[in-house]
């Protein structure tokens, strides 16, 4: 089982004047037929704001305590300058996975010239992997899908279940 967990970054969210329509599709794309065999549970769920000490907190909150080992975050990596979801990744990690980001705009870049502008970032803290994703659904959803296939063996490296020569 991956238990995981969705970030949603988002002021007006946050304060409830958004629906978040990002984090339950991501949510419903996990629970498909397609990903089932990979079991992701999603054990934890919150929507909070664009603010770089809030999403430290609740990233270094999540890896600490062991209880997910895979955290998706959607919204904050754009060009605002509110902003700052990679920013307070990167204040969080241990070791950075250039693979997922570089991997995930190159698939958006079949779909959309605009997918050079999102600067979401992957990262390892304790026994937890951390994905930033954009905010709107279709391109959350395209980006985790270009993904989705590695997430499972590297979960299993990550906790010592695998090795990373097996294929």
């Amino acid at each position: 089982m991956i238990k995981t967990a969705i970030l949603t970054i988002s002021d007006k969210g946050s304060r409830g004047e958004r629906v978040d329509e990002t984090g339950q599709v991501l949510k419903k794309l996990l629970q498909k037929e397609d990903y089932k065999k990979d079991n992701y549970q999603v054990e934890y769920y919150k929507v909070i704001p664009d603010e770089i000490d809030i999403i430290s907190d609740e990233l270094i909150k999540l890896c600490d305590e062991g209880k997910v080992n895979l955290i998706i975050t959607n919204g904050g990596t754009g060009f605002s300058k509110r902003d700052v979801t990679p920013e307070a990744t990167k204040e969080v990690i241990e070791k950075y996975v250039p693979g997922f980001g570089e991997a995930m705009r190159a698939g958006s870049l079949a779909i959309t010239p605009k997918a050079v502008l999102s600067r979401g970032i992957a990262g390892i803290r304790k026994d937890t992997l951390i994905i930033n994703l954009p905010g709107s659904p279709k391109a959350a959803v395209e980006n985790l899908e270009v993904v989705l296939p590695a997430i499972p063996h590297g979960i299993e490296i990550l906790l010592g279940q695998a090795s990373e020569c097996a294929r």
